[in-house]
């Protein structure tokens, strides 16, 4: 491999990062929707959950909020709903709009107070007023509208909203963990605005996308590429220490990015944000990133006699934390629940980086073991006199 494909290679793998942030910048959000049929909405949230987003226009004089609830990523065969709780943050009492393909095919949308956990969602009066009740669908997006009369009291609502499959033409019975169990937070129609802990809403689904964000970015794609740097670049004659200060550069990079995404993290789960396995193994990782930190200050020369343990420290400390922040990205995606670009997108990435070690351990090798076949050619006895070959004791020598 020559010095141009090595800076081609190079070049590619400090665009990666890049690349995943434009692709998770595309991700759907609701201040960029644009609905047909001259609706428009003045607010909206992106909710953290079930790749949902509620647009509204609240009105202070008659207490009413027109309302238009979106669900992306479903099919026609399953139901959505939207659902205010006036006395509750679950699922029993709720006051529903609900919509869904009958069995002759044509879209059914209407209202259901949820009176019990054992329901099929029966058509009913809500506690408040309702109008204008409609949805449609297009391309894996159920869209439910409807006009509330809330009263001018009701400003602050628990909401809940869900989705789930259809069984003999009626709604049945969703899923109770993952997403699905989290689908609720607290909403303030009057000023748009979502108290982080209520685990929902503009501000909440901000801090989690910039956590997200950071962490991929940091412990899932400049982490890797760091150790690509390492285990590949130095073999080529002329990069020491380029090498060196390539791994060092994105290593300390990632490590302050993933920081800072770790510290976004443990401020999510104080206010009420789900951690569990996540922030487990999100803590390992800060221990490990710390302990590589330490590593570089304490490493010592290639000549000492602890330079062997430290090699092993370094080496099963780095590999694990790499293992380790590919699979929490993945589940920190499945916790996120984002629009479907992000973990393509980062799947897609991770696969190139694979690929390419693996290319590049197979040239390495090739590299390593023509060198030592090249090594054992030479003599042992480099000539002295020009080159000339003398005998001594009648054995042929180089140099006399």
């Amino acid at each position: 491999m020559n010095r141009a494909a090595l800076f081609s290679v190079l070049l590619f793998l400090s665009c990666l990062p890049f690349f995943f942030t434009v692709a998770s910048s595309q991700t759907q959000a609701c201040s960029s929707y644009t609905f047909s049929g001259n609706r428009a909405y003045t607010d909206c949230v992106d909710l953290p959950v079930l790749s949902s987003f509620l647009h509204w226009n609240y009105s202070h004089y008659t207490g009413s909020v027109d309302i238009a609830f979106r669900k992306t990523g479903t099919s026609n065969s399953r139901w959505v709903s939207w659902a205010i709780n006036p006395n509750g943050r679950g699922m029993k009492g709720c006051q529903a709009l609900v919509a869904y393909f009958d069995s002759a095919g044509a879209i059914r949308a209407y209202t259901s107070p949820i009176t019990s956990y054992d329901t099929t969602m029966p058509e009913g009066v809500l506690s408040f007023g309702t109008s204008n009740i409609s949805a449609t669908f297009a391309s894996g997006e159920w869209t439910i509208f409807a006009k509330l009369q809330l009263g001018s009291g009701m400003t602050t609502v628990n909401q809940v909203w869900q989705e789930g499959p259809m069984n003999s033409g009626n709604p049945g019975t969703h899923s109770t963990s993952g997403p699905n169990g989290r689908s609720r937070a607290t909403l303030n129609f009057a000023n748009a605005t979502v108290p982080l802990g209520s685990g929902g809403g503009g501000s909440a689904s901000t801090s989690k996308n910039v956590h997200g964000m950071l962490n991929a970015v940091s412990w899932g794609i400049l982490m890797p590429m760091g150790v690509i740097f390492a285990r590949y670049v130095k073999v080529f004659k002329g990069a020491d220490p380029a090498w060196f200060y390539m791994h060092v550069t994105c290593q300390t990079s990632a490590y302050i990015l993933g920081v800072s995404g770790w510290a976004t993290g443990l401020r999510l789960g104080d206010e009420g944000g789900e951690t569990g396995y996540h922030g487990a193994v999100g803590a390992i990782l800060f221990i490990g990133g710390t302990l590589q930190v330490f590593a570089l200050l304490l490493r010592p020369k290639k000549d000492h006699k602890y330079r062997f343990f430290w090699n092993i420290y370094h080496h099963s400390i780095g590999y694990t934390t790499i293992i380790l922040s590919i699979v929490n990205v993945f589940k920190g995606l499945d916790l996120l629940h984002p629009s479907q670009v992000w973990k393509t997108t980062y799947t897609v990435i991770i696969i190139v980086l694979g690929s390419l070690a693996l290319l590049l351990e197979i040239v390495t090798w090739f590299i390593v073991i023509k060198r030592r076949r090249s090594q054992r050619r030479q003599p042992k006895y480099p000539p002295s006199n020009g080159g000339a070959v003398g005998y001594i004791n009648g054995q042929s020598h180089y140099g006399v």
